[in-house]
Order: structure tokens, then sequence, then C-alpha cells
């Protein structure tokens, strides 16, 4: 049986809720000696999941089940991705979660009410280490969404309690509502690689419109090295000579077609009017769906509503409709801007063409402190109150005039592609995409290992006042003043401050951190009632502001001077004079509406922050005077 997607929440006495599980979907047939587990598509999983299939044998009916089966990342989250990698790791923490009984001892279940059934179920299954039973709530559906939500996990599932179970139909009875928006699609093709990149650049992407293949997008983000290898060599094997689709879309680089026989799932920020996927990030292969079930939803969603109009929903805060687009022109690039009309912003009225607006009009502030800095890329495409994604990585479709460098990146055994933004229009197509706030890192191109300056980052807990955070940060001043080094601060435009010190580029980064240790240790020493130096938020007292001097690390980014946060206020991380840094200010003291004006006034604030750096070796011997 299959479920409908539906826009909201609703609290309803006649349906109960299950968490939507990010996993396969399986059917364990175990009604026969010889037992059957097999995806929706009729693809065994028995040798695949011998973890799970292994303890069918303790289970004391005959029976047939449906459930999904789920793989645990280190966190306890649900990860889809882990699924694929089974075969790599046979001691994955795996679960089949069964939430439904089909058929037991010798009689089909699935014309009693789904209540009925899972009380069976309940009674009937073993539950062992890896096959659990998925418990549901009554009701309360808006307050199991909120917790789903909280708990990082992809969704609910609403289910109607007295409906019975309809095979290979997708109805109204079950419905699925999730946080972000994930689809299938078919991969059609590939693009070339640019640059250093190996295997390919981008997938093309499809799916079936009354009976049609059509054209649905591409993504090139989303892949570590060994994904895009591995991806790479399947599809070299399924090349044709000519597109799949009737109408052959337009792409920035030669095309390689292949058989469209592989699905994948991806996350995407919306769909176009003209059904395109906007912000297409690849999440895993689905080798348990055909191609031909990918097909256009469109139109569901208002049927789910018509058959569902009994249900004591809560009115759907819908965004603004928004076509109102245009192409502008900014050091000689054309930049094409979208959605200008899009509430980013909901309580304070503030739309992505207002953010877009107020970056142009600060450029001359803000460039100077983002020009050659690889930025980390956080994505709002919907807004501050919808689910935001971090990038790194540029894709591979960005516009050719992007300025980008490659970084080796350790952790994940692969060369990152990082956008830099030397220009407004750089600025303005990373807004369009959703970049509320601007990330770069404290070192710049040529020299990467050796940072610009050192950042001393203010971070309060939720018990601590705005006032203790202001009375931490004139502790550093005095600290600062006592070995003659002049510190630059700034509101962070969320909770804490900021304190910056040129650094000019001498030192690394190792040499940078360890001072910023001593220094901190030094603001502890004076404050330990309201500081803490204790890096795991396990141990942390959750009353203290952790004085955080980890900020200066390669890679490591923090809200540039000048950019607005995605905060409730619109608020922007404000440069100060230290004698503006008293108590009873507020970091919402400085937004959108007023940032500029400011700066005009007080001129940039933060520009010796970019200067001739300190002599570290002073101010250390300083130290050791004073102690």
């Amino acid at each position: 049986m299959l479920a409908k997607p539906h826009p909201d929440a609703f609290d309803d006495e006649d349906w109960i809720f299950e968490i939507k599980w990010d996993g396969y979907r399986a059917i364990a047939d175990l009604s026969e000696e010889e037992h059957l587990f097999y995806s929706r598509n009729g693809i065994s999983f028995l040798s695949k999941f011998k973890k799970v299939t292994k303890d069918f044998s303790l289970q004391k009916h005959k029976m047939i089940l449906d459930g999904e089966i789920v793989a645990y990342d280190e966190n306890g989250r649900p990860n889809f991705q882990l699924l694929q990698q089974i075969g790599d790791n046979p001691d994955m923490a795996l679960v089949y979660q069964v939430f439904d009984i089909l058929w037991l001892n010798g009689h089909s279940t699935e014309e009693l009410p789904l209540i009925q059934r899972k009380e069976l179920l309940k009674e009937a299954l073993v539950e062992t280490d890896v096959i659990k039973y998925c418990d549901h709530i009554q009701e309360k559906g808006i307050s199991f969404f909120n917790q789903m939500k909280k708990m990082k996990l992809e969704g609910m599932i609403a289910k109607k309690a007295d409906s019975e179970y309809t095979e290979n139909h997708r109805t109204s009875d079950w419905l699925k509502i999730k946080f972000t928006n994930t689809e299938e699609a078919i991969i059609c093709g590939f693009t070339e690689p640019r640059g250093s990149r190996e295997g390919f650049g981008a997938l093309i992407l499809g799916k079936y419109i009354d009976g049609k293949l059509v054209y649905s997008g591409h993504t090139g983000t989303g892949f570590n090295r060994e994904s895009i290898l591995e991806l790479h060599e399947r599809l070299k094997k399924m090349v044709v000579k000519t597109s799949p689709f009737e109408t052959r879309p337009k792409t920035n680089m030669p095309v390689t077609w292949t058989e469209p026989e592989l699905v994948c799932e991806i996350k995407y920020s919306e769909i176009t009017e003209d059904g395109i996927f906007r912000h297409p990030v690849f999440v895993a292969l689905r080798e348990d769906k055909e191609p031909e079930e990918v097909k256009n939803t469109a139109g569901e969603e208002d049927e789910v509503n018509q058959n569902t109009k009994v249900m004591k929903t809560t009115p759907h805060k819908k965004m603004r409709p928004s076509e109102k687009e245009k192409e502008i022109t900014l050091n000689k690039h054309k930049v094409k801007l979208t959605n200008q009309d899009k509430i980013y912003f909901p309580k304070d009225n503030v739309t992505k063409g207002d953010v877009i607006d107020y970056y142009q009009s600060v450029a001359d502030y803000i460039l100077p402190h983002l020009k050659n800095r690889p930025l980390s890329l956080n994505r709002f495409p919907n807004g501050i109150e919808e689910q935001n994604f971090y990038q790194k990585d540029a894709s591979d479709n960005i516009p050719d005039w992007i300025k980008t460098t490659q970084v080796y990146s350790e952790s994940n055994d692969k060369y990152i592609d990082y956008i830099y933004c030397n220009d407004k229009a750089t600025l303005a197509y990373l807004n369009n995409l959703g970049c509320i706030d601007m990330n770069p890192w404290n070192s710049s191109l040529p020299d990467l290992d050796h940072p610009d300056f050192l950042v001393l980052d203010l971070d309060p807990s939720k018990k601590n006042t705005f006032d203790d955070v202001i009375e931490t940060a004139l502790q550093v001043n005095e600290v600062l003043n006592a070995v003659k080094v002049n510190g630059y601060c700034k509101t962070s435009g969320s909770t804490g401050i900021h304190v910056y010190i040129p650094m000019g580029g001498k030192y690394d980064f190792d040499q940078v951190k360890d001072f910023a240790h001593i220094l901190m240790k030094q603001v502890h020493e004076k404050l330990p009632e309201i500081t803490t130096l204790e890096r795991s938020l396990q141990k942390r007292d959750n009353s203290k502001i952790y004085l955080d001097y980890l900020q200066n690390r390669t890679g490591q980014t923090l809200a540039s001077a000048y950019s607005i946060r995605p905060k409730e206020g619109a608020s922007v991380s404000m440069p100060l004079e230290w004698n503006e840094v008293k108590k009873g200010m507020k970091p919402t003291d400085f937004n959108i509406h007023n940032a500029l004006e400011r700066m005009k006034e007080k001129g940039d604030l933060f520009k010796p922050v970019l200067g001739k750096g300190i002599d570290m070796i002073k101010a250390l011997e300083l130290l050791q005077e004073i102690e």
C-alpha cells in the first residue's frame, strides 16, 4: 500500500501517525518454510540483509509483514546512504521496522481496519535487536510532526485508523508529510567533468509524464570521489547514442546519454512551473525502484486535499506566489534573479529581493572581507523557517565567470571546489541561491595556510544574557590591552560576540590557535563564574559562555562582518567601537533596515582586521611579564 503526499500535519482522532522511515520498503513473507524478503519491485533482500533475515527463524507465527529496512548512523539517526554501503560494512546498525501485517496463520488480514491489524501485529511479532514493532500515536499529528522535526527525521506517515490494506495502490488513506523535499529521478545521462574533477560533471535527470520521459534538471553535487567513480563505471555500461528524451534539453557541457534505467533519490528546494528541480542534490541510488514508477506527482496533493476535507487540519501558511524574476548585469556578467518576492523572514516581512538589495547596497563594505576567501554556503532557499542545507562544493552548473578554488579535504578524501566572492555579481548570484549569511575562511588566496586574523568567539548558553556576553567581551579587551594588542569587536548577529585580531598572514593556523587558547585562558581566569573552556557539550556547564578558540583552524568559518544572519529580526553582524560595548545593547539593534546608514556614518570599523598583523612574540613576552 502506498501513501500520497500531503502538505501539512494535522490533528484528527480518526487517524494514527507513524515515523516516516528513510530506508528500503520491504515485505517479509514468513508464510512458508522458505522465507521471502523482497522490495516493492520484487528484488530479493535475503542475501543483502542477512543481519535481518537470520532473525526470521525466531518468529513463532506464520505471517506476511510490511515494513522498512533502516540503517542508523553513529548518532542513531536513519541514514539512507548507509544502506548503499551494506556490502562494505556488515556490522552496520540495521533494523527492520515493521508497521503492518497482511496475513497471519492462514488468514488474510488486509480487510481488517488498520488499528486492528496493528494490535495483531504487536501480539504476533517477536521483537529482536534487528526486528522492531513500529509504534504510532493517535490524533496528535501536529505535536508528533514537530517532534520528528526536532529529531531531524524525514517526516511522518498519517494513516486512517479504520483503513483496509490496498495493495499497490496510492490512496488518500495513507499520507506522507515530509520536512525536506525528496523525490526519485531517473538518470538519463551525464555531462563531462570540468577542471580536475574525475568521473562526470552532473547527472541528467528525468521522470515520466503521461507516459513520456521528460527532462527534469541535473545535479552535480552530493557525491564523494568514491561514489562518483563507482556510479560512472555503472553508467559507462549503459551508454546510448541518442537522447532518451523527445525534446533534447540544453546543457552547458557535452552529454553522454544512457539507458534510462537507474533511479536515484535527490533532495531539492522546489520544482519550477515547467517541472525542473531547483538546487537538486544527489542522495543515493534507489535499487528498489523501477524507472516506470518515477512519474510526475503534480496534482496529487490537490487530489489529497479534496479527499481529506473532513480532516481537522490547521490553516496552511502559504508562501506568496512569486513570479517576480529579472536579469541584471553586474561586473559585465548577467545574473538571473528569481522569486524576488519570496518571503525569507516571515515575521519581519523581509523578502529574498530585500536580502539581495541589502548586499548590493553594502557591497563596498563587505566585499573586502570576502575577497579571495573560500566560502561555506549555508543555503535557505525557502527562508529561515524552512529547511536549510550546507554546501561547500560548487555545483557543476555554476556560471563560468564564478571564481572557485580547489582545496583537498582529508576528512572527505577529495578535492572540494570552493566558491569565493570578489564582486557584486557573485554576491547577487549567491544570495539568489538562498545564501542569507556569508561565511568566509580566516585565510585567503593565494596562501590558505596562514590566516589573516585570529578570532575569539564568545558563545553563550541559553541561560546567559547578552549582558553576560558584553561583560566577557570587555574582559577580552582588558586582556588584549594588557599585552598591547588591538582587538576588533562585532556582534555575531545571533547571540554572541566575535573579537578579531589582525595576524597579517605571518603565522600558521596551529600557532594562531594556540595563541587564541592562551588569551582565552586569561579571560577564563578573570571570569570563572560565567565562562568555560570545556569543548565537550556533554561535560560543559550549560549556564556558561563557551570561550571558543577553535574557530582558528583550517576551513573554519564565521559569519562575515556586515553579513545578515538567518535569525528573526534580520539582524546584521555589526562591527562596534569598544565604547559602544556596554550593557543594554542587543544584537537586533543592528539589522537589515538600519545597517547601511550606520556604515555610512562610521565607515568600515573592521578595515584594520585586514591590515598589518600583530607581533605575537612580543605579546607573549608581555603576557609572561604580567604573570
